[in-house]
C-alpha cells in the first residue's frame, strides 16, 4: 500500500488549478467586410426610379402643347428628351445588374406587394420615349415612319407581356382595402396609355394607309380596356376614403395618380376621334358620316371625362400640403406630382382648339410653368436625398447576406459537400459556427 502511494505520488502530477473553470479561450476579432457603394446602390435600386424619367417626360409632353412654340423652346424639350433617355438606360442597366449580381433581390422586387406595383412603369418610361421620339426625330428625318409603326405594335405586345404577368402575381394575395391607394393601377396604366401613343404615332402614318386603321381600332380597344379598369380602382378609392378619410404619408401622393386615366383617356378620346373623322371617310368603313359621329363623341366624352380629371385632381391637392410627410426619404411618391397630370393638362390645350377658347391657351400655358417648376423642385430634392443615401442605398450586411446566398447556391463545392455527407443539405448558419 505504501509503495502503491508512493508510486502514485512519482508518476501522477496534478495541475496546480486542478478543479478550477479553465480560462476562456480569446477570439480574434472577425475582420469587417467592407461593401463598396457601388454594390449597396445596385442592390438598393429599385422600379420606383422609373417615374423620373416619366416626371422628365411630362415636361416636353406638356411644353410641346403650347400654343406659341419657338425653336428655343423646342431646343429644351429635345434637352428633356435626351435626359428621359438617359435615365432610362440608367434604370434598365442598374435593375439588368441587380437582377445578375443580386437576383434574390430583383426576385424580392417583384414580389413586394408595395413595391411590385411600380414594375409596369418600365412600359410608361419607354412610351414617353416613344413620343418624343414621333415629336422630335420624326420631323427632322431622323427616324422613319415605318420605324415607328413597328414600335408601336412593340409597345402594345411589350405592355401585355409586363402587366399580365404582374396582374397575375398581384392578384394571387390578399389585400386590405384599409391601405389602398390608387397607385395600384399603375398595373393597367401601360395597356391604358396605348390610346396616347396610337394618336401620337398617327400623326407620322397617313390616314389613307391600311396600317392606318390596325392603329386607331387597337388604341380605341385598349384605352377602353384600361379605363374601365382604372376606374374600377377609383371607385375603390372613394369607398377607402370614405371609411378612413384622406391618405397620409406617402399615399398622399396616390391621390393624384387617380387624375392619371380620366385626363389621359379625355385626351386619346379627343385626338382619336379627330383621326377617326379622317382616316374612316378615307377607307370608306361604317358609313359615310362615322367619322363625324366618332369626332362628335369623343369630344362629347372627353368633356366629361375632362371634368372628372380636374376635380379628381383638386381633390387631392386640398388636403396634401397638410397630410404629406416631409421626408427625403419618401422623394419618390412625390413625382407623381408630374406625370398622372400630363392627360388633362394636355387636354386643356386640346378643348382651346376645339372650341376656340383663349382663355384655355393661358390656362394651359400657366399649368405648364407649374409643371416645369415642380419637375425643378422635385430634381434637386431628388438629387439631395440620393447623395445623402436616403434613397437607392441598401444595408452593407443586406448585400453581404444575398451574396453569401448566391455564392452558396452557385458555388460548385455545395453539391458536393451535399453528396459526402450523403445527401443532406448543406446547413450555412452552421457551417459559420464552426
Amino acid at each position: 500500500m505504501q509503495f502503491y502511494n508512493n508510486n502514485n505520488q512519482t508518476h501522477v502530477a496534478l495541475a496546480t488549478n486542478a478543479g478550477q473553470p479553465l480560462p476562456m479561450a480569446e477570439h480574434e476579432p472577425m475582420p469587417s467586410i467592407k461593401v463598396s457603394p457601388l454594390a449597396r446602390r445596385i442592390h438598393g435600386w429599385s422600379w420606383q426610379a422609373f417615374p423620373i424619367g416619366m416626371g422628365t417626360g411630362a415636361v416636353y409632353v406638356t411644353m410641346s402643347g403650347l400654343k406659341q412654340h419657338s425653336g428655343v423652346l423646342t431646343n429644351v424639350e429635345t434637352f428633356f428628351y435626351f435626359l428621359n433617355i438617359a435615365l432610362f438606360v440608367l434604370n434598365t442597366t442598374t435593375l439588368l445588374l441587380q437582377l445578375i449580381l443580386y437576383p434574390k433581390q430583383a426576385l424580392r422586387l417583384i414580389k413586394d406587394p408595395v413595391k411590385g406595383i411600380f414594375v409596369p412603369l418600365v412600359v410608361l418610361s419607354f412610351a414617353t420615349i416613344l413620343i418624343g421620339t414621333v415629336k422630335y426625330a420624326v420631323p427632322t428625318g431622323h427616324i422613319h415612319p415605318g420605324f415607328i409603326y413597328a414600335l408601336f405594335w412593340v409597345y402594345v405586345v411589350f405592355a401585355c407581356l409586363v402587366c399580365f404577368p404582374m396582374l397575375m402575381v398581384w392578384f394571387n394575395s390578399p389585400h386590405d382595402l384599409k391601405t389602398f391607394t390608387p397607385a395600384w393601377a399603375f398595373l393597367i396604366f401601360p395597356m391604358m396609355l396605348v390610346g396616347v401613343v396610337g394618336f401620337n404615332v398617327l400623326d407620322v402614318i397617313d390616314s389613307t394607309e391600311q396600317r392606318a386603321i390596325g392603329i386607331l381600332l387597337t388604341s380605341y380597344v385598349f384605352q377602353g380596356l384600361g379605363f374601365f379598369m382604372t376606374f374600377f380602382y377609383i371607385c375603390i378609392y372613394i369607398i377607402r376614403i370614405m371609411t378612413t378619410g384622406f391618405m397620409d404619408g406617402h399615399q398622399a401622393n396616390g391621390a393624384f395618380v387617380a387624375v392619371g386615366p380620366p385626363g389621359f383617356t379625355a385626351l386619346a378620346l379627343i385626338k382619336l376621334g379627330a383621326k377617326a373623322q379622317e382616316i374612316l371617310p378615307a377607307h370608306g368603313l361604317v358609313s359615310p358620316a362615322a367619322g363625324e359621329i366618332w369626332y362628335a363623341t369623343s369630344v362629347m366624352s372627353g368633356l366629361m371625362l375632362f371634368g372628372l380629371a380636374v376635380f379628381l385632381f383638386f381633390f387631392g391637392l386640398l388636403p396634401y400640403w397638410f397630410k404629406l410627410h416631409k421626408h427625403l426619404k419618401e422623394i419618390l411618391g412625390c413625382w407623381a406630382l408630374t406625370f398622372p397630370n400630363v392627360g388633362w393638362i394636355s387636354t386643356i390645350r386640346v378643348l382651346g382648339d376645339v372650341f376656340g377658347l383663349q382663355g384655355f391657351y393661358t390656362w394651359h400655358l400657366v399649368m405648364t410653368i407649374l409643371m416645369c417648376t415642380v419637375w425643378v423642385v422635385l430634381f434637386v430634392l431628388t438629387l439631395l436625398a440620393f447623395c445623402k443615401g436616403k434613397i437607392f442605398l441598401a444595408k452593407p450586411e443586406e448585400v453581404i447576406q444575398d451574396t453569401v446566398d448566391r455564392k452558396a447556391l452557385f458555388s460548385p463545392t455545395a453539391s458536393a459537400r451535399s453528396s459526402f455527407q450523403g445527401g443532406a443539405p448543406y446547413d450555412k448558419e452552421a457551417a459559420n459556427r464552426v
